[in-house]
């Protein structure tokens, strides 16, 4: 494949037989004619030997260079690359360039090499010859790739086209270095794709005294601790440190290549290199938390976190928070839709000592069993199909605060056994991981049901219902503190006269004792939506009686002896006590609503809800 600067590369097909050649130069005669004042007449050559592909120069006056070494002939692997003159050119086996790599581990082997050199930070930076291109195609890359695992591999890419290595990766790992948490991994070819053994002398000395190592002909005086880097036939190595934050990390690069040295010039190259590479991933990863900080803050945004309120059974429910706030014990909240629950749950959070971690709800209703499980735990990349990523789950994300699980009663028999030992332990694996994750949480749940008849019925385990009714705060429905419902009602049409854009000051007198004589099924959330219409569809800088539900308004009525159903005679009386004042006006609407005591705009409004608009057609 030809890559020609900014253009797009060309696919160039070698179809040659036993013995057959490919060659590159200037002569016109040439498979290949390279326009170059560098290049030779010809240049050189590939030929095929039996499956094997050989790359030769043929006594050019400039050289021929695969992956920036110069070479008399060489074999060529997948992904090699080629420079004539300054012409680049990509040698692939087939037109899949994506190798699959099984990962990288630590090798405990103690590593002996004869020629070992050590590059200390302090060094000036005006001493690394790095490449102006590479530069370049880093700074690219950083600037348009916005996930860790993608930028990383896209570096790897990068540092292999100048750096003579056959395998690179970086690792992310903790102070014992054990098994990298985090790794990537890039090779020049698919015969370089076995799992990659790091080794854990060099990483160790590396981390330790953050220094950048080269070495070369390497050995082994240890080899029953070291087999897998022997059988893997690493030649040199070249490892330079990383400065994420406070995360331990490092760029680890080996050959198996004997006719490959890495040189102090490519030392200093990775050196400079690698703190460029160290504030890349360090910015990616704090987009990242910020993004995730940003959709809990939008989540919040939305919730009315103020409880308002001064009856008997509310001001219990305030002593009862105040109480369990200071502790790390699990709450119960129970109540019926619509009561206020989460309001609960972000006011014990908030006079907690964790009030400034963060606070993280899910409703275990919103989603399906495999869904929720995700969310919950979080999952490693490829753990299910359409999982490109890892990512973490809730209680990771809330560690240090608080998570409030919504619908309890709603959970999987699967994640339940899970939520147990989260609640028991403190630690979980996400979904399709081994690895075990310690948290520090809080857990808060809430529950519209019985869950004791859940435990009954066998819907729910009584082992997590006792881990879970540690402390049980009950949310009284709004029909027990009616006292509260004025409070609240005129909360809501300030917050939604604000928001709509309205001046509209209260309610009328009329209008605050139909409030109150409501039945309230839906408690709370039933009265906002109540003073939202009403805000919306009024007319006047109060809150009127028209305003409000027809069948609301019906229900406050004082009782009647009718015949039939209640609400249907009503609605004829309503019907006959309109269609009478039109007639009486002429048909004049203004006249009409002056009559009846309503705002014009509400008395058509009345006329469709009620359903008379043909018969007044006919009347006029």
């Amino acid at each position: 494949m030809a890559l020609n600067g900014e253009t797009k590369p060309e696919p160039i097909f070698l179809n040659l037989n036993e013995g057959e050649s490919f060659v590159f130069g200037r002569h016109a005669v040439c498979d290949l004619p390279v326009k170059d004042i560098a290049v030779s007449r010809q240049h050189c050559r590939i030929v095929r030997q039996s499956d094997v592909f050989n790359l030769e120069d043929l006594g050019s006056r400039n050289g021929t260079f695969l992956n920036n070494l110069p070479i008399k002939a060489r074999r060529l692997e997948h992904g090699d690359q080629i420079r004539v003159g300054n012409f680049y050119f990509m040698f692939l086996v087939d037109e899949n360039d994506n190798a699959p790599f099984a990962g990288a581990s630590f090798d405990d082997g103690t590593l002996v090499t004869n020629s070992t050199i050590r590059l200390f930070p302090n060094h000036e930076a005006n001493e690394f010859p790095t490449d102006l291109n590479v530069l370049i195609k880093l700074g690219k890359a950083i600037n348009e790739i916005k996930e860790t695992e993608d930028l990383q591999c896209k570096i790897l890419e990068i540092i292999l086209e100048f750096i003579p290595a056959r395998r690179s990766a970086i690792l992310l790992t903790d102070d014992n270095l054990s098994e990298p948490q985090a790794v990537c991994v890039s090779a020049k070819s698919y015969s370089d794709s076995a799992p990659m053994q790091i080794s854990r002398t060099v990483s160790e000395q590396v981390l330790r005294e953050q220094v950048a190592l080269l070495s070369n002909d390497l050995s082994d005086k240890n080899l029953e601790k070291a087999e897998s880097l022997i059988a893997s036939r690493v030649t040199s190595l070249l490892c330079v440190p990383l400065h994420i934050g406070s995360q331990k990390g490092l760029i680890y690069l080996d050959s198996s290549d004997p006719g490959v040295r890495f040189t102090e010039s490519h030392l200093e190259q990775m050196t400079a290199v690698s703190f460029l590479v160290s504030a890349a991933l360090e910015n990616v990863e704090s987009i990242k938390n910020l993004r995730q900080e940003n959709e809990i803050l939008k989540d919040n945004l939305h919730i009315e976190t103020n409880m308002v309120g001064e009856s008997p059974p509310l001001k219990e429910v305030f002593r009862l928070i105040s109480r369990v706030a200071p502790s790390d014990s699990t709450v119960l909240i129970t109540g019926e839709s619509g009561t206020g629950k989460e309001l609960v749950a972000q006011a014990i959070h908030r006079n907690s000592p964790r009030q400034t971690a963060p606070f993280v709800a899910i409703n275990c209703a919103a989603l399906n069993e495999n869904l929720l499980e995700s969310e919950l735990f979080g999952h490693e990349k490829g753990a299910f199909t359409g999982a490109l990523s890892q990512k973490k789950g809730k209680l990771e994300i809330a560690d240090g605060g608080t998570v409030f699980l919504d619908e309890i009663g709603e959970l999987a028999p699967m994640i339940q056994v899970k939520l147990l030992r989260v609640l028991q332990e403190r630690e979980f694996e996400r979904v399709g991981g081994t690895k075990t994750i310690k948290v520090n949480v809080r857990v808060i749940a809430a529950t519209n049901r019985s869950l004791e008849d859940e435990v009954k019925n066998g819907k729910f385990r009584s082992d997590l219902f006792f881990r879970l009714n540690v402390v049980q705060i009950k949310v009284p429905p709004l029909r027990e503190r009616k006292s509260d419902i004025y409070l609240l009602a005129q909360h809501f049409v300030h917050k939604y006269s604000e928001r709509c854009h309205r001046k509209v000051v209260g309610l009328s007198g009329e209008a605050g004792k139909i409030l109150l004589e409501g039945e309230w099924q839906g408690n709370i959330r039933e009265l906002e939506n109540v003073i939202e219409r009403a805000v919306v569809l009024g007319t006047t800088d109060k809150i009127l009686p028209e305003d409000l539900p027809n069948e609301m308004v019906e229900r406050a009525a004082p009782n009647a002896d009718f015949n039939g159903d209640f609400y249907e005679q009503v609605k004829q009386a309503k019907q006959t006590i309109v269609l009478s004042a039109v007639q009486n006006t002429g048909g004049n609407f203004t006249e009409a609503a002056r009559l009846l005591g309503v705002h014009p705009n509400n008395l058509h409004r009345i006329v469709r809800e009620l359903g008379i608009k043909e018969k007044l057609k006919i009347q006029k």
